[in-house]
Protein backbone atom coordinates (compact mmCIF):
# COMPACT_ATOMS: atom_id res chain seq x y z
CA UNK A 1 0.00 0.00 0.00
CA UNK A 2 1.66 3.43 -1.13
CA UNK A 3 2.25 5.86 2.10
CA UNK A 4 0.45 8.66 0.52
CA UNK A 5 1.82 11.03 3.29
CA UNK A 6 4.42 12.96 1.22
CA UNK A 7 2.31 12.91 -1.64
CA UNK A 8 -0.27 14.31 0.67
CA UNK A 9 2.53 17.30 1.82
CA UNK A 10 3.39 17.74 -1.41
CA UNK A 11 -0.54 18.51 -2.57
CA UNK A 12 -0.86 21.20 -0.12
CA UNK A 13 1.80 22.92 -0.65
CA UNK A 14 0.97 23.00 -4.65
CA UNK A 15 -3.31 23.91 -3.87
CA UNK A 16 -2.57 26.06 -0.46
CA UNK A 17 -3.04 29.44 -2.92
CA UNK A 18 -6.14 27.95 -4.90
CA UNK A 19 -8.02 26.39 -1.91
CA UNK A 20 -9.68 27.97 1.59
CA UNK A 21 -8.79 26.97 4.78
CA UNK A 22 -11.58 25.64 6.18
CA UNK A 23 -12.50 26.32 9.79
CA UNK A 24 -12.96 23.27 12.07
CA UNK A 25 -15.58 24.42 14.42
CA UNK A 26 -16.06 23.30 18.09
CA UNK A 27 -19.77 22.29 18.33
CA UNK A 28 -20.83 23.14 21.82
CA UNK A 29 -24.27 21.44 21.81
CA UNK A 30 -23.45 18.36 19.89
CA UNK A 31 -20.88 17.85 22.57
CA UNK A 32 -23.07 18.36 25.15
CA UNK A 33 -25.87 16.19 23.81
CA UNK A 34 -23.80 13.37 22.72
CA UNK A 35 -21.26 13.11 25.32
CA UNK A 36 -17.75 13.62 23.12
CA UNK A 37 -16.06 16.74 22.30
CA UNK A 38 -17.61 17.01 18.59
CA UNK A 39 -15.75 19.22 15.77
CA UNK A 40 -17.54 20.19 12.48
CA UNK A 41 -14.75 20.60 9.38
CA UNK A 42 -16.34 22.82 7.33
CA UNK A 43 -15.80 21.87 4.10
CA UNK A 44 -19.06 23.74 2.94
CA UNK A 45 -17.20 26.58 3.37
CA UNK A 46 -14.64 25.89 0.56
CA UNK A 47 -14.27 27.25 -2.60
CA UNK A 48 -16.96 25.75 -5.18
CA UNK A 49 -18.38 24.75 -1.90
CA UNK A 50 -17.02 21.31 -1.22
CA UNK A 51 -14.16 19.52 -0.76
CA UNK A 52 -13.83 18.53 -4.41
CA UNK A 53 -11.48 21.71 -5.25
CA UNK A 54 -8.82 19.82 -3.48
CA UNK A 55 -8.68 16.87 -5.39
CA UNK A 56 -9.03 18.23 -8.60
CA UNK A 57 -6.74 21.30 -8.31
CA UNK A 58 -3.97 18.82 -7.68
CA UNK A 59 -4.68 16.97 -10.62
CA UNK A 60 -5.00 19.32 -13.12
CA UNK A 61 -1.84 22.12 -11.56
CA UNK A 62 0.40 18.96 -11.72
CA UNK A 63 -0.53 18.45 -15.83
CA UNK A 64 1.76 19.56 -18.47
CA UNK A 65 1.01 22.27 -20.78
CA UNK A 66 0.95 18.89 -23.70
CA UNK A 67 -1.36 17.87 -21.55
CA UNK A 68 -3.81 20.82 -21.32
CA UNK A 69 -3.71 20.82 -24.89
CA UNK A 70 -5.93 17.95 -24.91
CA UNK A 71 -8.82 19.08 -22.39
CA UNK A 72 -9.62 17.42 -20.11
CA UNK A 73 -13.36 14.52 -19.00
CA UNK A 74 -14.28 14.03 -16.20
CA UNK A 75 -17.78 12.55 -14.46
CA UNK A 76 -19.39 13.92 -12.04
CA UNK A 77 -22.77 14.14 -9.75
CA UNK A 78 -22.32 18.00 -9.51
CA UNK A 79 -19.29 18.86 -6.77
CA UNK A 80 -16.02 17.39 -8.81
CA UNK A 81 -17.74 19.21 -12.23
CA UNK A 82 -17.72 22.76 -10.31
CA UNK A 83 -14.36 21.91 -8.73
CA UNK A 84 -12.50 21.11 -12.41
CA UNK A 85 -14.19 23.86 -13.95
CA UNK A 86 -12.89 26.04 -11.23
CA UNK A 87 -8.90 24.31 -11.89
CA UNK A 88 -9.86 24.91 -15.42
CA UNK A 89 -10.17 28.87 -14.92
CA UNK A 90 -6.55 28.91 -13.24
CA UNK A 91 -4.52 27.07 -16.11
CA UNK A 92 -6.98 28.62 -19.08
CA UNK A 93 -8.41 25.00 -19.53
CA UNK A 94 -11.47 23.77 -21.32
CA UNK A 95 -12.89 19.95 -20.36
CA UNK A 96 -16.39 18.17 -20.67
CA UNK A 97 -18.22 16.73 -17.78
CA UNK A 98 -20.61 13.97 -17.98
CA UNK A 99 -23.34 13.50 -15.29
CA UNK A 100 -25.96 11.13 -14.74
CA UNK A 101 -29.21 12.56 -16.19
CA UNK A 102 -31.17 12.94 -12.71
CA UNK A 103 -28.59 14.89 -10.98
CA UNK A 104 -29.50 17.90 -9.18
CA UNK A 105 -30.91 20.83 -10.99
CA UNK A 106 -29.26 22.95 -8.81
CA UNK A 107 -25.72 21.53 -9.15
CA UNK A 108 -26.62 21.75 -13.51
CA UNK A 109 -27.78 25.13 -13.00
CA UNK A 110 -24.33 26.02 -11.28
CA UNK A 111 -22.20 25.00 -14.24
CA UNK A 112 -24.59 26.33 -16.95
CA UNK A 113 -22.56 29.49 -19.39
CA UNK A 114 -19.26 28.11 -18.09
CA UNK A 115 -17.33 28.63 -21.27
CA UNK A 116 -14.86 26.24 -20.68
CA UNK A 117 -17.12 23.16 -20.19
CA UNK A 118 -19.33 20.88 -22.32
CA UNK A 119 -21.98 19.20 -19.85
CA UNK A 120 -22.89 15.95 -21.66
CA UNK A 121 -25.81 13.63 -19.51
CA UNK A 122 -25.49 9.85 -19.30
CA UNK A 123 -27.71 7.37 -17.83
CA UNK A 124 -29.55 7.79 -13.81
CA UNK A 125 -26.06 6.68 -11.92
CA UNK A 126 -22.67 8.11 -12.03
CA UNK A 127 -21.07 4.71 -13.30
CA UNK A 128 -22.77 5.02 -16.24
CA UNK A 129 -21.87 8.26 -16.89
CA UNK A 130 -18.45 7.56 -15.84
CA UNK A 131 -18.05 4.53 -18.24
CA UNK A 132 -19.00 6.60 -21.05
CA UNK A 133 -16.21 9.46 -19.83
CA UNK A 134 -14.05 7.01 -19.51
CA UNK A 135 -15.15 5.39 -23.23
CA UNK A 136 -14.73 9.15 -24.19
CA UNK A 137 -11.45 9.75 -22.83
CA UNK A 138 -9.79 6.66 -24.44
CA UNK A 139 -11.17 7.20 -28.02
CA UNK A 140 -10.27 10.94 -28.25
CA UNK A 141 -6.76 11.31 -26.22
CA UNK A 142 -8.48 13.89 -23.65
CA UNK A 143 -7.14 13.79 -20.15
CA UNK A 144 -9.34 11.71 -17.88
CA UNK A 145 -9.81 13.48 -14.51
CA UNK A 146 -11.41 10.90 -11.73
CA UNK A 147 -13.37 12.35 -9.20
CA UNK A 148 -11.65 9.49 -7.08
CA UNK A 149 -9.97 6.91 -8.65
CA UNK A 150 -6.53 8.44 -9.29
CA UNK A 151 -3.82 9.31 -6.62
CA UNK A 152 -3.24 13.21 -7.29
CA UNK A 153 -7.18 13.19 -6.33
CA UNK A 154 -6.87 11.11 -3.43
CA UNK A 155 -3.88 13.34 -2.33
CA UNK A 156 -5.59 16.73 -2.68
CA UNK A 157 -8.78 15.57 -0.69
CA UNK A 158 -6.05 14.30 1.80
CA UNK A 159 -4.71 17.89 2.82
CA UNK A 160 -8.36 17.60 4.80
CA UNK A 161 -6.04 15.65 7.22
CA UNK A 162 -3.01 17.74 7.20
CA UNK A 163 -5.47 20.86 8.44
CA UNK A 164 -7.06 18.50 10.89
CA UNK A 165 -3.90 17.63 12.48
CA UNK A 166 -3.57 21.44 12.64
CA UNK A 167 -6.96 22.36 14.13
CA UNK A 168 -7.36 19.79 16.74
CA UNK A 169 -5.07 18.66 19.05
CA UNK A 170 -5.39 14.91 19.92
CA UNK A 171 -7.93 13.75 18.05
CA UNK A 172 -9.65 10.52 18.52
CA UNK A 173 -11.81 9.67 15.37
CA UNK A 174 -12.97 11.06 11.97
CA UNK A 175 -16.20 10.36 10.32
CA UNK A 176 -16.11 11.08 6.97
CA UNK A 177 -18.74 10.76 4.00
CA UNK A 178 -18.45 7.81 1.65
CA UNK A 179 -19.21 7.50 -2.08
CA UNK A 180 -16.19 6.74 -4.63
CA UNK A 181 -13.77 6.47 -1.70
CA UNK A 182 -11.57 9.05 -2.72
CA UNK A 183 -12.05 11.54 0.11
CA UNK A 184 -11.86 9.10 3.05
CA UNK A 185 -8.69 7.86 1.26
CA UNK A 186 -7.15 10.96 1.30
CA UNK A 187 -7.89 11.40 4.66
CA UNK A 188 -7.82 8.10 6.53
CA UNK A 189 -4.07 7.33 4.57
CA UNK A 190 -2.72 10.87 5.91
CA UNK A 191 -3.91 10.53 9.27
CA UNK A 192 -2.92 7.09 9.97
CA UNK A 193 0.16 7.71 8.97
CA UNK A 194 0.33 10.64 11.34
CA UNK A 195 -1.40 8.89 14.30
CA UNK A 196 -1.83 5.01 13.77
CA UNK A 197 -4.50 4.96 16.47
CA UNK A 198 -6.81 7.64 15.27
CA UNK A 199 -10.06 5.88 14.45
CA UNK A 200 -11.53 6.38 10.86
CA UNK A 201 -15.28 5.67 10.30
CA UNK A 202 -17.03 5.45 6.88
CA UNK A 203 -20.66 7.22 6.70
CA UNK A 204 -22.98 5.52 3.63
CA UNK A 205 -26.60 6.13 3.33
CA UNK A 206 -28.35 2.80 3.79
CA UNK A 207 -29.70 3.51 0.02
CA UNK A 208 -26.42 3.23 -1.63
CA UNK A 209 -23.67 1.57 0.51
CA UNK A 210 -21.57 -0.19 -2.38
CA UNK A 211 -18.02 0.69 -0.64
CA UNK A 212 -18.93 -1.11 2.61
CA UNK A 213 -20.85 -4.10 0.87
CA UNK A 214 -17.88 -4.01 -0.99
CA UNK A 215 -15.16 -4.16 1.98
CA UNK A 216 -17.63 -6.83 3.23
CA UNK A 217 -17.16 -9.22 0.08
CA UNK A 218 -13.71 -8.92 -0.26
CA UNK A 219 -14.45 -6.94 -3.99
CA UNK A 220 -16.08 -4.61 -5.70
CA UNK A 221 -19.50 -5.47 -6.18
CA UNK A 222 -21.45 -3.98 -9.00
CA UNK A 223 -24.77 -3.06 -7.25
CA UNK A 224 -27.57 -1.01 -7.67
CA UNK A 225 -28.54 2.44 -5.68
CA UNK A 226 -31.83 3.39 -3.95
CA UNK A 227 -32.60 7.41 -4.62
CA UNK A 228 -30.55 9.14 -1.47
CA UNK A 229 -30.50 12.64 -0.24
CA UNK A 230 -26.75 11.89 -0.25
CA UNK A 231 -26.83 12.04 -3.90
CA UNK A 232 -23.25 13.55 -3.65
CA UNK A 233 -22.22 9.82 -2.71
CA UNK A 234 -24.76 7.93 -4.58
CA UNK A 235 -23.85 5.63 -6.87
CA UNK A 236 -21.32 2.61 -7.84
CA UNK A 237 -17.11 1.79 -7.47
CA UNK A 238 -15.44 1.70 -10.48
CA UNK A 239 -14.03 -1.62 -10.73
CA UNK A 240 -9.85 -2.14 -10.06
CA UNK A 241 -10.24 1.82 -7.98
CA UNK A 242 -7.34 1.75 -5.91
CA UNK A 243 -9.96 3.70 -2.97
CA UNK A 244 -11.03 -0.02 -2.46
CA UNK A 245 -7.79 -1.12 -1.14
CA UNK A 246 -7.40 2.63 0.41
CA UNK A 247 -10.55 1.60 2.93
CA UNK A 248 -9.46 -1.90 3.14
CA UNK A 249 -6.38 -0.73 4.63
CA UNK A 250 -7.28 2.19 6.55
CA UNK A 251 -10.89 2.85 7.14
CA UNK A 252 -11.65 0.95 10.22
CA UNK A 253 -15.76 0.95 10.34
CA UNK A 254 -18.49 1.61 8.08
CA UNK A 255 -21.63 2.65 9.65
CA UNK A 256 -25.09 2.91 7.12
CA UNK A 257 -27.88 5.48 8.02
CA UNK A 258 -31.40 5.63 6.42
CA UNK A 259 -33.00 8.55 4.83
CA UNK A 260 -35.07 10.14 7.84
CA UNK A 261 -31.48 9.71 10.03
CA UNK A 262 -29.81 12.07 7.21
CA UNK A 263 -32.41 14.48 6.57
CA UNK A 264 -32.75 14.74 11.00
CA UNK A 265 -29.00 15.55 10.73
CA UNK A 266 -28.72 18.12 7.85
CA UNK A 267 -31.89 19.90 9.81
CA UNK A 268 -29.80 20.12 13.14
CA UNK A 269 -26.74 21.91 10.99
CA UNK A 270 -28.88 24.10 9.44
CA UNK A 271 -31.01 25.00 12.79
CA UNK A 272 -28.56 25.04 15.11
CA UNK A 273 -25.47 26.56 13.00
CA UNK A 274 -26.94 28.33 10.58
CA UNK A 275 -25.39 26.61 7.89
CA UNK A 276 -26.20 25.28 4.55
CA UNK A 277 -24.95 21.53 3.83
CA UNK A 278 -26.13 18.97 1.19
CA UNK A 279 -27.11 15.56 1.84
CA UNK A 280 -24.10 13.93 2.03
CA UNK A 281 -22.71 16.49 4.49
CA UNK A 282 -24.65 14.94 7.16
CA UNK A 283 -24.02 11.65 6.55
CA UNK A 284 -21.02 12.09 9.49
CA UNK A 285 -23.74 13.81 12.00
CA UNK A 286 -26.19 10.79 11.43
CA UNK A 287 -23.89 8.35 11.88
CA UNK A 288 -22.54 10.01 15.37
CA UNK A 289 -25.68 10.22 16.43
CA UNK A 290 -26.21 6.13 15.56
CA UNK A 291 -22.85 5.81 17.66
CA UNK A 292 -22.17 8.01 20.00
CA UNK A 293 -21.75 5.55 22.82
CA UNK A 294 -18.89 4.40 21.51
CA UNK A 295 -17.24 7.96 21.63
CA UNK A 296 -18.09 9.08 25.05
CA UNK A 297 -15.07 11.68 26.18
CA UNK A 298 -13.52 11.42 22.99
CA UNK A 299 -12.53 14.05 20.19
CA UNK A 300 -14.41 13.78 17.24
CA UNK A 301 -14.02 15.15 13.99
CA UNK A 302 -17.19 15.60 11.43
CA UNK A 303 -16.62 16.31 7.79
CA UNK A 304 -19.18 18.50 6.23
CA UNK A 305 -17.89 17.97 2.85
CA UNK A 306 -20.03 20.32 0.87
CA UNK A 307 -23.01 22.64 0.62
CA UNK A 308 -25.43 22.46 -2.50
CA UNK A 309 -28.84 21.54 -1.35
CA UNK A 310 -31.63 22.68 -3.24
CA UNK A 311 -34.12 25.30 -2.87
CA UNK A 312 -37.06 22.75 -1.98
CA UNK A 313 -35.12 20.81 0.03
CA UNK A 314 -33.81 23.31 2.27
CA UNK A 315 -37.60 24.30 2.82
CA UNK A 316 -38.67 20.36 3.68
CA UNK A 317 -35.70 20.46 6.20
CA UNK A 318 -36.69 23.66 7.81
CA UNK A 319 -39.00 23.38 10.93
CA UNK A 320 -42.53 23.52 10.54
Amino acid sequence: MLNIKPFVDQAYTRIGQHIRKTPAEYAEKLSKDLGCEVFLKCENYQLTGSFKIRGAMNKILGLSSKDLEKGVVTASTGNHAGAVAEALKVVNGRGIIYMPENVSKTKVAQLEGNLSLELRFEGNDSVVAEKKALEYANQSGAIWVSPYNDYEVIAGQGTIGVELVEQIEALDAVFVPVGGGGLISGIAGYMKAVNPAIEIVGCQPENSAVMSASIEAGEILDLESKPTISDGTAGGVEQGSITFDFCKAYVDSFCLVSEDEIKSALSFIITNHNMIIEGAAGLALASLNKLHQNYTGKKVALILCGNKLGAKQLVDLLPK
